[in-house]
């Protein structure tokens, strides 16, 4: 039942994080940068601490308690991952929910499998993999398959986003004036390698989850671990995402002359910001039952793998309904889901890979 639980939760947090970009796409007259930055807001500034504050009693103690070392690590994460965060919207902006998504959730996935276990190898710790453990175990080389297929999947899909280009040229249907293949794929590597960042500073924030845990423990004998534990380390995360992107945002907005859009009466205002704030919310919604499916789960690398495969599932979807693959060959489709199909399975084989420890 704890399994089917953590399934579940993974499944929404999945949703959440597959479908936040979709109130983006309501606003109207502002610069990308703008209602990015307006939905980063809600998502890392607002929301998290709120999250926090109703689910972990005392959860700015535990911050302030916590060592300065482990604080600035967690931080440092969330920094490198913020830069993954704003290349993900930019790699959506370029090449579509479905296409963009894949690509950057399924490098986000192997990395994340992959990045520790080199860093172990260098600076070893008790408990945690090495990537010498990786390439002599069969679990570990199970793992290493399944990166290569994530490889393999991710050529397919960038094959089908110029063919995809190709075809829309031809037929003069480009139903998304954006798509552009080599700065989509560029920013997409990026993002899949950095968004990992997010896994490490919940690893590396452990302690806070660890402190929280134990408290909501001895309150509540019997009942197993703290489904929102995870919580009080998303906020110092966040912090740090929050820096990246809103330093890159305003450094847009002056270049580009948009800081009037916050308040440019010739558009929808309140519509605009509500979208952005549900965007932004909806986003982090992903986090929230993404610790809570962990906690079910008690495995933080298969349940990172599970909540990729989620959110790459939903995010296609979405891409299906937005006719995001309109006026392309058959051809075309058949490749991208061919590739997409590939990432899902390399997720699939990293997560069996990961079990078998």
């Amino acid at each position: 039942m704890q399994a089917i639980l953590g399934v579940i939760f993974h499944f929404i947090g999945g949703f959440a994080s597959g479908s936040f970009y979709i109130p983006y796409k309501k606003v109207k007259g502002w610069a990308w940068e703008s209602y990015w930055i307006v939905g980063g807001i809600f998502s890392w500034l607002i929301v998290p601490p709120l999250a926090a504050f109703l689910t972990i009693p005392g959860y700015i103690d535990i911050i302030k308690n916590t060592d300065g070392g482990i604080l600035g690590l967690t931080y440092f994460f969330g920094v490198l991952w913020g830069i993954g965060g704003l290349t993900y919207g930019l790699g959506v902006r370029y090449l579509g929910v479905a296409l963009g998504s894949s690509i950057i959730l399924g490098l986000c996935s192997v990395f994340g499998a992959l990045i520790p276990s080199i860093y172990y190898d260098f600076n070893p710790s008790p408990g945690k993999d090495t990537f010498t453990d990786l390439i002599t175990s069969s679990w570990g080389q199970m793992v290493l398959i399944g990166v290569l297929v994530c490889v393999i999947g991710i050529i397919i899909c960038g094959k089908a986003g110029a063919m995809k280009e190709k075809d829309l040229a031809a037929e003069n249907k480009a139903n998304n004036v954006e798509f552009k293949i080599g700065l989509g794929l560029f920013v997409s590597i990026v993002s899949g390698i950095l968004s990992a960042c997010f896994a490490f500073g919940i690893d590396a924030g452990k302690d806070m989850a660890n402190v929280a845990n134990e408290a909501w423990k001895a309150a509540n004998p019997g009942d197993g671990e703290f489904l929102f534990q995870n919580n009080v380390t998303y906020v110092v995360i966040l912090w740090g995402g929050l820096t990246t992107n809103l330093i890159w945002c305003m450094i847009l907005n002056a270049r580009n002359k948009t800081f009037s859009d916050y308040g440019n009466s010739k558009t929808p205002l309140l519509r605009n910001y509500i979208f952005s704030a549900l965007a932004g919310t909806t986003w982090f919604l992903q986090f929230f039952f993404y610790g809570m499916g962990e906690s079910k789960l008690g495995n933080g690398p298969s349940s990172w793998i599970l909540h990729m495969a989620f959110i790459i599932l939903v995010a296609n979807t979405w891409g299906l309904a937005l006719n995001e693959w309109k006026g392309v060959r058959k051809g075309t489709l058949t490749t991208v889901i061919v590739g997409i199909v590939a990432i899902i399975l390399s997720i699939l084989i990293v997560g069996y890979g990961n079990s078998l420890k």
